[in-house]
Order: C-alpha cells, then structure tokens, then sequence
C-alpha cells in the first residue's frame, strides 16, 4: 500500500494559518503567530510567503480551485437538478471550512488588492456557470419557463445568501439560527421554490426529504 506523501512546509503553512484565521480572523492573527503556532522559526516563514498578502492569496487561490471543480465537475449519471443541490451542499460545507473569508471579506478586499482583483473575477465567473446551471435545469423542465427572466435577481439574492450567512450566523447564534431549515442550502432552496415546475418540487421532495418546507 503505498504511504501518502507528506504535506509541505508550505502547504503545513497555510492549514494552520486557516485555523488560526478561522478561530481569531483575519486582522488578529500575525505571520509570526503562525510560525510560533507551527514551531518554526518567523524566517522559514517568511521564506515561503513574504507577507500576508501572499499566504492569503496562496489560500485563496486554493479556495477558488477547490469550488471550481464543484461548479465544472460534470456527473453524466446526474442530472442538473442534482448538481445545484450537491454545489449547494458543497458551498455550505465550504463556507465553514473558510469561514474567515467570508467573514472577513470586506476588510480583505480593501486591505489586499491582489486578492481583490481576482475575488472580483471569480464573482463573474461564478455568477456565469450558476446561471447556465440554472438554464440547464429549466430546460430539463424543473423550473417554470419565466424563470430565466428572473435569473439575475435569483443570483443577485443567491450570492448575497452565500456572502453574508455567517456573518448574521456568528451575530443570531441562538437556537433559531440552528434549526434544520435555517440552514444557508435551505435558504437558498426557498428563493427557488417559487419558480418550480411540479417535476422540479416532487425532485426535490426526493433529494432533500422535507416535505414541510415545500408545503409552507
């Protein structure tokens, strides 16, 4: 059986800066916290990553790589119905993994115009393939014919969901932001119940098995 390689410095690096991001944000946390969090010395650090715009924009691209295969992966034995809900499911998941970005998102984007630039890039690219995702599954006859009329206020409503859920997780943290159909999937699934075809809602009955959210 062969021994899986062990991950690099430099890779050592930016797990640990993304826990530590992740547990005290962005702003808090120094290159030389991360080197003393790791045992290594600032210098052997500050050889693999010169500042932190550059860890950041290393994770960050890591980030974009890693949602790029979910929105390009393509399943011949799923249909277009399913691969919004497994990009859903996957964005969720996503959202806690990094959770730092999205919660620092603001001060990142104004702090590190590299990062910036690229963010704003992937906001366009992301926007294109869920929109033609969402052509897809209108012409496999899941959503009304008129959505496609209103995609880009769906999307518009989708990306805000994704941007700012944990945020107003991280300030509601009580018992109601922790119910099942609170979930940032859910919500996202509620501003696309309206425009389902009934082949679309009994498929979704299917995937997600709630149907109360369907009768609300």
């Amino acid at each position: 059986m062969k021994k899986k390689s062990k991950p690099s410095t430099k890779q050592r690096i930016m797990e640990t800066a993304i826990d530590l991001f992740n547990k005290d944000g962005v702003q808090s946390v120094t290159s030389r916290h991360i080197a003393t969090e790791m045992g290594i010395s600032y210098g052997n650090l500050d050889y693999h990553y010169k500042n932190k715009e550059a860890l950041l924009l290393a994770i960050y691209k890591q980030m974009r790589d890693e949602m790029s295969d979910s929105y390009t992966s393509a399943d011949p034995t799923t249909g277009s119905f399913e691969q919004i809900h497994r990009l859903l499911l996957h964005l969720e998941s996503f959202q806690y993994k990094f959770r730092f970005f999205n919660l620092d998102v603001l001060e990142i984007s104004r702090s590190y115009p590299k990062i910036n630039r690229l963010l704003k890039n992937t906001f366009r690219i992301r926007k294109e393939q869920m929109a033609e995702m969402l052509k897809q599954a209108i012409a496999d006859g899941f959503f009304i014919k008129s959505t496609e009329e209103n995609i880009g206020q769906l999307l518009l409503s989708i990306r805000i969901t994704i941007t700012f859920w944990l945020l107003q997780e991280e300030l509601l943290s009580d018992a109601e932001s922790k119910k099942k159909d609170s979930s940032m999937s859910a919500h996202i699934w509620q501003l696309l119940m309206p425009y389902m075809t009934e082949k679309g809602t009994r498929l979704y009955k299917e995937l997600i098995g709630d149907a109360d959210l369907i009768n609300k």
